[in-house]
């Protein structure tokens, strides 16, 4: 029944093209732990300037979990009124209680958004037909079009390439996937088998290029808050199939993809943004700053690529 009338309600919705750089926005703080706002306004302006694609707000690069519901709406709000329009900007709504992530889809303002991004329900570890009907009710419920999220790194369960297809096809609503399973045979199942418009998105900056000469459309990358300019034009270029000056972009920065996630995420990134003079290299708990050593080489990195 709610698939019918879910169908009815998305051919009002606008086709949206993620293809490109999508920026896992991070969330600044200060020492005292709270929001950096200013911070968080250089940063967009610095994504922007540089030639993004469009942004994600609230995904898990953004330590949303440490955030509570009347910061997570000023970050909504204040996104939005910053940005002003100038690129999309993606929304991340997930969790692991599908009535709770329903509720949320059905209550919050989205005026401002083009789609949502929604994570493989975390620690349930749920079977690929939980995984299918929560997604199913995450599609009745949401307004927007619908972007999977497949990590099963931090999820503790991976949401298989049948069962992605199976929600491709069968909600017009969901859109397209963010996949970080790292593993290729299955994203190059779902590129070689989804409907024509269902877009793969990678979710790995280290795997982007290679994942685009199969026929993803992008990414939605860490290393992107540091790096937009460069970042964007790697996949740019590979998108137009100049894959020899894409492959030297992507060489570049591979010493810096794995020093971002040896600490975890997005403890590398804040490392590096502080490195640059942008953010105060602040984490919440249970999260902490990336090891000394860690850092040393993340600046020495940096001191190299100029």
């Amino acid at each position: 029944m709610f698939f019918r009338s879910f169908v009815v309600r998305y051919k009002n919705m606008a086709r949206i093209n993620l293809a490109g750089v999508g920026v896992a926005l991070v969330t600044p703080f200060r020492q005292d732990k709270s929001i950096d706002f200013e911070a968080l306004g250089r940063l967009l302006e610095y994504q922007i300037k540089n030639s993004i694609d469009y942004i994600v707000v609230l995904g898990t690069t953004a330590e949303t979990p440490t955030l509570d519901a009347e910061e997570k709406r000023q970050v909504r709000e204040y996104v939005a009124q910053r940005v002003a329009g100038r690129v999309p900007l993606v929304l991340g709504v997930g969790g692991n209680n599908t009535m709770a992530v329903a509720r949320e889809l059905a209550t919050t303002d989205l005026k401002d958004f083009s789609a949502v991004l929604s994570v493989v329900p975390y620690y349930n570890k749920p079977s690929q037909e939980g995984i299918y009907r929560h997604y199913a009710e995450i599609a009745a419920a949401s307004p927007l079009p619908v972007i999977l999220y497949n990590v099963p790194g931090r999820t503790g369960v991976n949401m298989t390439a049948e069962t992605t297809l199976r929600l491709a096809r069968d909600f017009e609503n969901i859109i397209g996937i963010k996949e970080a399973s790292g593993n290729i045979s299955q994203m190059d199942e779902i590129i070689k088998s989804k409907p024509t418009d269902f877009m793969v998105i990678s979710g790995d900056d280290g795997i982007t290029f290679p994942l685009i000469t199969l026929g993803a459309v992008g990414v939605i990358s860490v290393i992107g808050n540091a790096f937009p300019k460069e970042f964007s034009k790697m996949v740019r270029l590979a998108r137009q199939g100049d894959y020899e000056k894409a492959l030297q972009i992507h060489h570049r920065f591979t010493e810096l993809f794995k020093l971002l996630f040896v600490d975890g995420n997005p403890a590398g990134v804040k490392c590096v943004l502080h490195a640059m003079g942008m953010i105060e290299n602040e984490l919440r708990l249970p999260l902490v700053p990336t090891r000394l050593t860690t850092y040393e080489q993340i600046r020495k990195v940096l001191s190299q690529l100029g």
